[in-house]
């Protein structure tokens, strides 16, 4: 077996069969499909055991609900393949995407291979970087401050050993589960290439319940502190502006109360140099103050991208 395409399903059932039937239509051979039910409360777990049945390429396991983490672990488990490919149930792998990304993953002899991707509107994701990768530091970086324009998770294809012991994030962590896993992998400093080939269809902006709260973004920061800390001086600056990024979001919402109960502890002063003129100035205002400004900033912004 070539390639194991990974996919966690939870209540997809308006998308997984499209997302399936994109996959069966590949120009490539060797692959496996590994669906992970979990625990959905839909028809997302019948409508995969129905496509399982009629091409064997498919296989659909269910769990009770873990989390999608736990999901992609599971799927990593059993996955027979060389290579593994992570696909989210709400999306769909381009056509030609399985053969392009294992010629190139195969050709550059790389552990990890990173495509484009397009958006149901029809934006094509940027050329971030072209080719071999020398040092991994600028992609970790972009990564932890959120400013990656390149797929992290789905999008790609990686050596199956790569991703040993970067899916254990714990359930608690629903959001930006998939950078951390990513800069996990990262830190192993392994042989990344970038192809300018557009492979992985993304539905940006689909709706979630999934809230971040100050709880929750106190246990992700201890997490990326501690993946972080073997080369923790290459990115201590990148990990402060994630925490002010993050310490926006709060307040943009207006929960002013997070700089008192936990921001102020932890982020430095005097900021790192290094820190852009905007981050600078709202961390120096008062929570309304710096409200004001980000949602003039993000309005200004939106109107220049149109």
């Amino acid at each position: 077996m070539k390639v194991s395409v990974i996919i966690p399903v939870y209540n997809k059932e308006e998308y997984i069969g499209e997302c399936l039937m994109h996959l069966l239509q590949q120009d490539f051979d060797g692959f496996e499909v590994i669906c992970v039910d979990d625990g959905s409360t839909d028809n997302s777990g019948r409508i995969c055991g129905e496509w399982a049945a009629k091409d064997a390429r498919i296989s659909v396991t269910h769990t009770e609900n873990r989390g999608v983490t736990a999901a992609r672990r599971r799927g990593v488990e059993l996955a027979q393949g060389q290579y593994i490919i992570f696909a989210d149930a709400d999306d769909r792998l381009q056509p030609g995407a399985l053969r392009i990304l294992h010629e190139a993953i195969t050709r550059y002899d790389a552990d990890e291979v990173i495509g484009r991707f397009v958006t149901q509107h029809g934006a094509v994701s940027p050329m971030a970087y072209e080719g071999v990768m020398n040092d991994v530091k600028p992609l970790i970086t972009d990564i932890v401050t959120s400013r990656n324009v390149f797929p992290v998770l789905w999008g790609l294809i990686c050596k199956k050993k790569l991703v040993a012991n970067c899916l254990d994030t714990p359930r608690e962590i629903i959001e930006g589960e998939d950078l951390m896993m990513q800069v996990k992998i990262l830190m192993k400093q392994p042989k990344v290439c970038f192809i300018c080939d557009c492979v992985y269809y993304y539905n940006a902006g689909l709706p979630n319940t999934r809230k971040r709260t100050l709880a929750k973004e106190q246990l992700y920061d201890t997490l990326l502190r501690q993946v972080l800390e073997p080369e923790w001086e290459k990115y201590k600056t990148a990990y402060v502006f994630h925490q002010i990024k993050q310490y926006e979001e709060f307040i943009i919402r207006g929960q002013y109360e997070v700089r008192k109960a936990y921001y102020q502890q932890v982020i430095p002063s005097p900021l790192p140099k290094e820190l852009p003129l905007l981050r600078r100035i709202v961390w120096s205002l008062p929570p309304q103050a710096a409200r004001v400004l980000l949602r003039v900033y993000r309005r200004l912004l939106a109107l220049a991208q149109k």
